[in-house]
């Protein structure tokens, strides 16, 4: 049997069930708090619990590990990654950006991976070697070729952030792109990398769940996805940039500057109000 009949279509049952379930409590779920602001849900919990329990019952040698802690591992060649609730904040606040996120990998190479929309019912579905579809119809990613065209996307920790350098990076980007937008799901954004949406997207500590996912569908659809000095991208390597492939060497170039502090400085909010 081809992946695609062994796990790609059970898995999209799986990610729309899912979704389904976040939906039904989607605007009436009290927020919990795992640390100074990153939240939990019980739907985030639900999410997990039933995908997890799922895959133990279809495939009960797999290894799985789940965002939330859920993990069986018992060194199979197959390990599946799940994020039952990309973009919990959003979630939790009403605002209808968030997914499903469900990938697997044989022997360290990611196969097959789905992310699932509930808001929009939109089902991004990938397989190694046979490309990448959003509701069953084949995407590709973009062909901006100058980052001063491109629209680009990143994201910011919910914790910790006056320990991330990000605020620069999105700082230099901004300035030489059409535009750099924030939307709180790093897996959705992979998405829309893949489908051209965006044309490229970059963030700092990933865990593997947010990524496993999103960067199989990027590849599959002709897309490429490095660290932030362009070596291969690894699942644990918490560095994220994906492209169109065509702004990469620009994007590079623009992370190398940054990281050798050539940036240009931020306007002073003191002069602008003074000059108003």
């Amino acid at each position: 049997m081809s992946l695609r009949q062994d796990y790609l279509t059970p898995m999209q049952e799986l990610a729309r069930e899912a979704g389904s379930l976040l939906m039904s409590s989607f605007g009436k779920v009290a927020i919990e708090y795992k640390g100074d602001v990153d939240l939990v849900t019980q739907a985030d919990r639900s999410s997990e619990e039933l995908i997890f329990a799922r895959i133990r019952k279809q495939w009960p040698a797999h290894d799985v590990m789940g965002e939330e802690g859920s993990r069986h591992e018992t060194g199979s060649d197959f390990r599946w990654y799940i994020d039952p609730l990309d973009g919990t904040t959003n979630f939790a606040h009403g605002y209808p950006v968030f997914c499903v996120s469900i990938a697997l990998e044989y022997k360290g190479e990611r196969i097959a991976g789905v992310i699932y929309d509930p808001t929009r019912d939109e089902m991004f579905a990938a397989e190694k070697g046979s490309g990448s579809r959003l509701n069953d119809r084949p995407i590709c990613v973009s062909k901006t070729a100058r980052l001063a065209e491109g629209l680009i996307a990143t994201g910011f920790p919910s914790h910790k952030r006056h320990k991330n350098p990000n605020i620069h990076f999105y700082h230099q980007i901004t300035l030489r792109s059409h535009g750099v937008r924030r939307a709180g799901s790093a897996a959705l954004d992979l998405c829309c990398v893949a489908c051209g949406r965006y044309d490229a997207f970059w963030e700092f500590n990933l865990s593997p769940s947010d990524t496993a996912a999103g960067v199989l569908l990027v590849e599959e659809a002709g897309g490429t996805v490095t660290n932030f000095t362009g070596g291969p991208f690894a699942i644990n390597s918490r560095e994220v940039l994906a492209s169109n492939v065509l702004l990469h060497d620009e994007l590079l170039q623009e992370f190398k500057n940054i990281f050798e502090g050539r940036v240009e400085g931020m306007p002073s909010p003191v002069e602008y109000f003074q000059g108003r």
